[in-house]
């Protein structure tokens, strides 16, 4: 049966050193059935917390995960275990295989846990393995396998209990160039009898296989781009909140800028306080990451955006390199 996938308001927030870190905010997806979805973006902008929402391992603070009839994050217990089992397929990074098992034992796994018997598995694996082309591989353990091997025989067994959804997360990070071509051909065919597939990636060659693109980091006009006019903002205005994604770089004109992060007991700490003639906001443009700490005006406000470049310009340095070793930049982080 084929199914929808919808993601709405989706949040994810947990304590680290104190702070609270909110790794995902407010993010919303919508597909329909035969898609293949690329989230993309660097490390830390949220694409395996989005994947571990929609695999129903981590449980979102806040928003909605529908496949198809089924609320993903109102799940408990054996309706759980139920749908991770049935209803999802994870593609692990790491591929995840059990070193002491062959490849054909290693897709019987999910098959054995959900009750087929052994003769049904061992057919249903030889099934999948021939499928991704490594039928003469099935008695192989994974140390005598190559890694696009490895990967395969983990996408064998994702299909294993023949899931309505698939997630991938970092698929071709392991592999060379050879073995992508492979992985990729894979991936578009996983969308075959009406699956939805999610893969999380940074890696640009699989941009030509998706169906929908969600840039995790967009990269709004911060480099060759024009700049909005001066923002004016009233006291306790929030410019930007942590984790939004970032656009400009800020240079204060007049009244004061407080950065801050919130407290995992509540409440937040003061990082920095911008003066005048200072700014701030310049690592998230400049590595495309999400805001890290939040913005709030103190009094009348009137802040200044700037691209990437013009911001160099400002400060007088020539490379990005240049802009992180400086000193006035340095303290003005």
């Amino acid at each position: 049966m084929s199914v929808d996938l919808a993601v709405q308001g989706l949040t994810v927030e947990y304590a680290s050193g104190g702070y609270v870190a909110r790794p995902v905010n407010g993010f919303d997806l919508t597909a329909g059935p035969g898609s293949l979805v690329l989230l993309l973006g660097p490390s830390g902008c949220g694409k395996t917390t989005i994947l571990s929402c929609l695999a129903g391992v981590i449980r979102p603070t806040a928003g909605a995960v529908r496949v198809g009839d089924v609320d993903v994050a109102g799940l408990r217990g054996g309706a759980l275990t139920d749908y991770r089992r049935h209803r999802v397929g994870i593609v692990f990074q790491a591929f995840n295989l059990v070193s002491s098992l062959t490849a054909r034992e290693n897709v019987m796994v999910p098959l054995r846990a959900a009750g087929v018997r052994a003769r049904a598995a061992r057919r249903r694996a030889d099934e999948l393995l021939a499928d991704v082309g490594l039928a003469a591989q099935a008695g192989h353990k994974p140390g005598h396998l190559s890694g696009g091997q490895q990967q395969r025989v983990a996408i064998a067994r994702a299909l294993a209990l023949d899931p309505q959804l698939v997630v991938a997360d970092e698929p071709t990070a392991h592999l060379d160039h050879a073995n992508v071509e492979v992985v990729l051909r894979l991936l578009r065919r996983l969308t075959d009898e009406g699956r939805i597939v999610v893969v999380s990636t940074h890696d640009e060659r699989l941009v030509p296989l998706a169906d929908q693109i969600v840039d995790l980091a967009p990269r709004a006009a911060t480099v060759g781009g024009v700049a909005p006019g001066p923002v004016h903002l009233a006291d306790g205005d929030v410019l930007f909140g942590e984790g939004d994604a970032s656009d400009w770089v800020y240079v204060l004109a007049s009244g004061t800028i407080v950065i801050d992060r919130a407290l995992d007991g509540g409440g937040h700490d003061t990082l920095r306080v911008v003066e005048p003639g200072g700014w701030f906001g310049e690592m998230g443009p400049l590595f495309r990451l999400p805001r890290s700490a939040r913005a709030v005006a103190r009094g009348d406000t009137v802040v200044e955006p700037c691209t990437v470049d013009q911001f160099r310009r400002r400060v007088g340095v020539e490379s990005v390199a240049a802009l992180l070793t400086a000193p006035a930049v340095m303290a003005g982080r």
